[in-house]
């Protein structure tokens, strides 16, 4: 039987070792982040990195292509359109759980023992970017997987204030332990993301705090949701729509 753990384990200590700590951070030419989870999914070598026309595939298994996006959803849509036409595509994203945050003094190379951030990621934090590709997601050959992790992060010292913290660069990311993975196939997929206990009709606000999602990601979610035809808009509460959830 398969064990992600296992295999997220094997795919960590193939990029960055057992002596990644003494090595320092970033000192490989892709980001941390990007290349574990390529051989998570894939660790056959052979199969990475495959020009595909104009384009170059993460992953091409021979029968399906594999992208590993971490951000920036916009920048797929030209290779969806060919990767498509030919092949079923998955894309993988990964979305921070729970974060240790460590900043990088670039004068001294120094870099500081991990905080625990107080703020917690989920996978509702995914449709900011799927909305992005909103009208790919009905396409049968396109599969999302939304993969949980725990991650160490890293930024620069070379923000603003006295701490040189504010609106500091992002420098790495490496993730420390694989939670969950959610597979996202058929429309039917998309329920989950109904919270069973929410009173229906609902609000955008009330969504926002059965997910505890703020506002705004609220309402990104529900369009696409929406969209895709697993909630409906039956009304108003004076300015604001009223949802159920579409039987399928």
């Amino acid at each position: 039987m398969d064990n992600p753990n296992r295999r997220f384990e094997q795919a960590r200590e193939k990029i960055i070792g057992s002596d990644r700590e003494r090595m320092g951070i970033g000192t490989l030419s892709e980001k941390t982040l990007h290349a574990i989870l390529k051989n998570f999914y894939e660790p056959d070598e052979d199969k990475q990195e495959i020009p595909i026309n104009k384009f170059v595939a993460d992953i091409f298994t021979g029968q399906e292509i594999i992208e590993i996006q971490t951000g920036q959803f916009n920048r797929m849509r030209e290779k969806l359109q060919c990767f498509l036409k030919e092949f079923p595509v998955t894309i993988v994203y990964p979305v921070t759980r729970q974060r240790w945050l460590h900043w990088i003094d670039e004068e001294t190379g120094e870099v500081s023992k991990g905080r625990k951030s107080t703020k917690k990621g989920s996978e509702y934090s995914a449709f900011a970017e799927l909305y992005r590709i909103k009208t790919f997601l009905k396409e049968p050959n396109l599969k999302i997987k939304i993969i949980l992790l725990d991650m160490d992060e890293y930024k620069l010292l070379n923000g603003w204030g006295a701490q040189r913290k504010n609106h500091a660069s992002k420098y790495d990311r490496i993730p420390n332990q694989f939670v969950e993975e959610i597979t996202l196939e058929c429309k039917e997929d998309y329920l989950q993301f109904i919270p069973y206990d929410l009173q229906e009709p609902f609000t955008s606000k009330e969504f926002a705090k059965a997910t505890k999602c703020n506002t705004q990601l609220a309402g990104v979610t529900l369009n696409l949701l929406n969209y895709l035809e697993v909630v409906k808009r039956v009304g108003k509460q004076g300015n604001a729509f009223l949802y159920e959830t579409v039987e399928c």
